[in-house]
C-alpha cells in the first residue's frame, strides 16, 4: 500500500457487462480505478452515463465502491456490452452509438486531470470522434511529468493505425496482450521475435515501461534495458474479466512509488491471478479467500 495518495485518472466507457444471468459494472477505466484505490490510490473515473435508469445503477454502485468519479450526462443509452464466456474466457459485444462515445470535460475534471500522477486510456473509448477528442484534450491537460498509460485494449474492428500511433506518441507506458502485439506488429512493421517487436515499440515511440502479457505463460515488462519475465500461478480461473485492468493497476501504483521491476512484476502479477480466482472485474479481494 502506499503511504502517499496518488492522484489517478481512468477515462473512457463505463458500462454494464451483460451476462446471460445478470449483469456487472464494467469498462476498463472503472476496473482500473476499482484496483488502484485497492492499492491506496486516490482514483477518479472520467466518463459518460445516459439519464436513464442504467445510467443511475452505476452511479449507485459507484458510490458504494466508492469510486470518485467525474461524468458527463449525456442524451444517450447508457453503454452496456453483451459477454459470453468460454471455459472463463469473455466473448464481448459491443454496442454502438452510447453515452461513452460522448464523453466531455467539465471544470472539476480539468482539475482533476491538472492534479493527476498519472491517466490511463484505451484505444475502444477513442472509436467516436467526440471522444477521441476529449481524451488526447485530457492528455494535454496533465503534468508532464505524469504517467500516461496507453491499455491498448483492441476490441472487435474499433480501432485503426491512426488510433494506435496517435495514442502511442501520446503516452509513456504500453500494456499489451500477445494478440494485440501481433496486430501492432503488423501495423507498424515490427519484428516476428516477441521480444525485439517489443523493443521495437518502446524505442519508436520512447516509452518509460512496456508490459507483454501473455496469457497463461506469464509476462515481460521492458524497462529501459532492464527485462523482467515471471509466470502465471497455477489458479482455479473463474473468469479473467477485469484481470488486464488489474494488473496494469498494481503496476502503474508499484511505478509511481518508485518499487524495483521485479516487484512490480511479482504483485502485479499475483494480483490479476486473485481477479481471475473471482467474479466480475471488481470482486471485493479483502474478503475473497484466494490463495495460491
Amino acid at each position: 500500500m502506499s503511504d502517499k495518495k496518488f492522484n489517478v485518472i481512468g477515462i473512457g466507457e463505463l458500462l454494464w457487462d451483460v451476462f446471460p444471468e445478470g449483469k456487472e459494472l464494467g469498462g476498463a477505466p472503472a476496473n482500473f480505478a476499482y484496483h488502484t484505490n485497492f492499492f491506496g490510490g486516490n482514483a477518479t473515473i472520467i466518463s459518460a452515463l445516459g439519464n436513464d435508469e442504467q445510467g443511475k445503477e452505476i452511479r449507485k454502485l459507484l458510490t458504494e465502491k466508492k469510486l470518485n468519479n467525474l461524468i458527463s450526462n449525456v442524451d444517450y443509452p447508457t453503454g452496456w456490452v453483451s459477454v459470453e464466456l468460454n471455459n472463463g474466457i469473455p466473448n464481448y459485444i459491443i454496442h454502438e452509438n452510447v453515452a461513452w462515445d460522448y464523453i466531455e470535460l467539465n471544470k472539476e475534471a480539468v482539475t482533476a486531470l491538472k492534479r493527476a500522477d498519472a491517466i490511463c486510456f484505451g484505444s475502444l473509448s477513442q472509436r467516436s470522434q467526440v471522444s477521441f477528442n476529449t481524451i488526447h484534450k485530457a492528455l494535454h491537460i496533465v503534468p508532464e511529468t505524469a504517467l500516461k498509460v496507453l491499455d491498448v485494449n483492441l476490441r472487435q474492428s474499433f480501432y485503426s493505425k491512426s488510433i494506435i500511433e496517435e495514442s502511442l506518441r501520446c503516452a509513456n507506458i504500453l500494456k499489451l496482450n500477445d494478440e494485440e502485439l501481433v496486430v501492432l506488429s503488423e501495423m507498424f512493421y515490427l519484428a516476428n521475435s516477441q521480444k525485439e517487436a517489443c523493443i521495437q515499440l518502446l524505442n519508436q515511440f520512447n516509452l518509460k515501461l512496456l508490459a507483454l502479457t501473455n496469457g497463461s505463460k506469464g509476462s515481460i515488462l521492458f524497462m529501459g534495458d532492464e527485462i523482467s519475465l515471471y509466470p502465471v500461478p497455477k489458479i482455479k480461473v473463474v473468469d479473467t474479466i477485469g484481470a488486464g485492468d488489474s494488473f496494469t493497476a498494481s503496476m502503474i501504483m508499484g511505478m509511481l512509488n518508485k518499487k524495483p521491476l521485479k516487484q512490480i512484476h511479482k504483485e502485479a502479477t499475483e494480483h490479476a491471478a486473485k481477479v481471475c480466482m473471482n467474479k466480475g472485474g471488481t470482486p471485493n479481494l479483502i474478503e475473497s479467500k484466494t490463495y495460491f
